[in-house]
């Protein structure tokens, strides 16, 4: 069989992969920066691994997927799907959203060696799914049963209001629309962009012009390291926020079959996440506490999650 193109490209990286019914090689991680466009990202990759012959590319991408003309959420890329493959020269060029390429790879996952269980609870067979994750932006999708297959349901959960509950968290939703946003969405503060916005709020209510701006990486080891009480105090929101939300998506759509949560930020994170406010508020959901205690939290630890996705849908075409 003739390898097939597969990439995962979000805000900040583009990551390639051939695939074929051996499985998935040749990974390259090239930075979307460095590319006028993904056809010259593509290109370079092709490049780099010798120029295979390829008939077709899967592509899964941040943003929502809608006809053929697609612009980049967080990124400038902006290109036709079409012309796109003419210029690759390929038969099928197929694009989704980023996050449906994840909840595709989710039923193919491996316990402990793709993913690991961060709060307790136990799968239903044949319940819905549900796939959230931090990154640049935050990505959300889910996973319905239709018959014997899982189908999945991509969105822009993302781009939901973010809700406040203290009146900690609702000056620094003041501040940001103030400062710089008309909506204070999830992403807005549950991404690695969220995690500075909520840094640069909390810097300007409490008037520490003393602190440095900051990068999400240099926020995070800072308060890994506890050396900055304001960049604990800024990831410990942003990780409660993050509960809150994947809460409401497990609510909203019924995942008793799990809530996976995705994304390198979490993953960094490692037991710092399993002690954080993320348990705690995602299972604050009043009455439903006990329902919300039953649905199990899972880590994606595989670094390519969304080429999994996008070789089972390849191999299936």
């Amino acid at each position: 069989m003739t390898a097939g193109l597969i990439a995962d490209i979000g805000a900040t990286n583009a990551r390639f992969a051939l695939a074929d019914r051996e499985g998935i090689h040749d990974e390259q991680i090239l930075k979307c920066e460095d590319y006028p466009g993904i056809f010259e990202a593509a290109e370079s990759y092709l490049y780099k691994v010798g120029n295979p012959a390829i008939a077709k590319a899967a592509v899964a991408i941040a943003g929502p997927v809608q006809g053929d003309r697609f612009e980049m959420t967080n990124h400038p890329w902006s290109f036709s799907v079409s012309a796109v493959r003419e210029k690759l020269g390929l038969q099928s060029f197929r694009l989704i959203n980023d996050f449906e390429a994840i909840a595709l790879a989710v039923p193919h996952l491996e316990k402990d060696t793709d993913y690991r269980q961060v709060m307790k609870g136990q799968v239903i067979a044949g319940a819905p799914i549900g796939i959230i994750g931090p990154g640049t932006g935050l990505g959300v999708a889910s996973l319905v049963r239709d018959g014997g297959t899982y189908c999945t349901v991509p969105g822009e959960g993302g781009h939901v209001t973010m809700p406040a509950k203290t009146q900690r968290e609702f000056d620094v939703f003041q501040w940001l629309l103030q400062q710089k946003y008309h909506h204070v969405s999830a992403e807005r503060v549950c991404s690695g962009k969220g995690l500075v916005n909520i840094y640069n709020a909390l810097r300007g209510l409490d008037g520490r012009t003393d602190l440095p701006e900051l990068v999400p990486a240099q926020i995070s080891e800072r308060a890994l390291k506890r050396q900055c009480p304001l960049c604990e105090e800024a990831l410990d929101l942003m990780l409660g926020f993050l509960g809150r939300v994947a809460g409401n998506l497990a609510l909203t759509i019924g995942a008793q079959g799990g809530i996976y949560i995705a994304g390198g930020i979490v993953q960094r994170l490692g037991d710092y996440f399993d002690r954080s406010r993320f348990g705690e508020e995602f299972t604050a959901k009043g009455r439903f506490k006990d329902y919300m205690s039953a649905i199990p939290v899972f880590v994606i630890s595989n670094d390519f999650p969304a080429f999994i996705g996008l070789h089972a849908a390849m191999m299936r075409n």
